[in-house]
């Protein structure tokens, strides 16, 4: 089966990640598999080495112009133009779980005839994803945390966000935010995930004090008084049905609240299975903390792509953990893709 892979540049703001390196590129081409990637003002990556791996170099956002039969790969969101997508896309679409952006999404899906491949829903026959960037959401939301809670010590609210060159320049900066205060506690809920791996060592890195907890501390359902008793509470665990509350709307007016800052880094206010009852919108780069109380302040972070903080390593690492997939692309009607495109039927069927 003939495949063109289309390498998108991406069109959100603050995102210079890529779900492919050029060391992938050339395996990918070595396979059979026919490969564009587009010029990127903001790719992490350079083009060159695209270029050097044999990949064709296409111009930047020319994707909706490329041949009926190419896969189209990026990570986050299309423009929304409202535009009927009439090509097979990979990305993250959060379109499954009724979010409203994600209906519009799929209903133009349905009006162009084109596929979702959801990179969330790219699962081995356990039900696990194949690839995931959880790590570094969870190291990242944890130090913008950090950042919302230095901050408010100052009396401020938490500064624009800009992406750094690596996890040490971004130690480094934390380390200086941090000087002269006394550290907070955190508490950090699915400390065993990928997420919350990510979050306790970015504690640890800067010998901030984390209380982990996993599924056993939450299975009574609450409430949990134990997350207001923290400065810092990192949720690192999805919205899904069943999920206990571990923030209620009454923490705001709680007068036992010793809790300022919420890394929300599931970020996923708008279901209704969200965990944190206080805020009801993501925030994002340029304003990453949405103050919900005053006296004492309380802020919520909640950025949906994090580890673009990081660009080179996030995508590195997670390409390394996809490339086995995206090979596997000359075998579309089988295995994980199949089973994508299972779940993109599924959720389109109801439109």
């Amino acid at each position: 089966m003939s495949i063109h892979l289309w390498v998108r540049a991406e069109q959100r703001p603050a995102e210079e990640r890529v779900g492919v390196t050029p060391e992938g590129v050339a395996a990918l081409i070595k396979a059979g598999i026919r490969i564009s990637v587009e010029q990127s003002s903001v790719r992490a990556i350079p083009i060159d080495g695209y270029r050097d791996a044999g990949a064709e170099i296409v111009a930047e956002n020319s994707w909706p112009e490329a041949p009926q039969d190419a896969i189209i790969f990026g990570l986050k969101e299309l423009p929304e133009d409202g535009t009927p997508l009439t090509h097979r896309h990979i990305m993250f679409g959060h379109a499954f779980k009724g979010q409203p952006a994600g209906q519009v999404l799929l209903k133009r899906f349905k009006a162009g005839g084109g596929t979702l491949y959801d990179l969330e829903y790219l699962v081995d026959e356990t039900g696990r994803r194949v690839a995931a960037f959880g790590y570094w959401a969870g190291y990242a939301g944890a130090a913008v945390s950090l950042k919302c809670w230095a901050a408010q010590q100052r009396g401020t609210i938490c500064a624009p966000l800009k992406p750094v060159a690596s996890k040490a320049a971004l130690l480094d900066a934390l380390t200086q935010e941090l000087r002269g205060l006394s550290l907070p506690r955190a508490i950090i809920i699915g400390a065993k995930g990928r997420v919350g791996t990510g979050a306790a060592d970015l504690c640890q890195a800067l010998n901030v004090e984390a209380t982990l907890w996993d599924m056993a501390e939450t299975a009574s359902g609450g409430p949990f008084p134990e997350v207001l008793d923290h400065e810092i509470f990192l949720n690192c665990i999805l919205a899904r049905p069943g999920c206990p509350v571990f923030v209620p709307a009454s923490a705001v007016t709680d007068p036992a609240r010793k809790l300022t800052v919420i890394g929300d880094i599931a970020c996923d206010p708008t279901s209704d299975f969200s965990p944190i009852k206080v805020y009801d919108r993501a925030t994002d780069w340029d304003a990453p903390a949405l103050r919900v109380a005053t006296n004492p302040p309380l802020d919520v972070t909640a950025i949906d792509n994090l580890p673009s903080l990081m660009p080179v390593e996030s995508s590195q690492d997670y390409a390394s953990q996809l490339l086995p997939t995206l090979l596997a692309l000359t075998q579309l009607d089988a295995g994980v893709w199949a089973r994508a495109k299972a779940d993109f039927d599924h959720h389109s069927a109801s439109l």
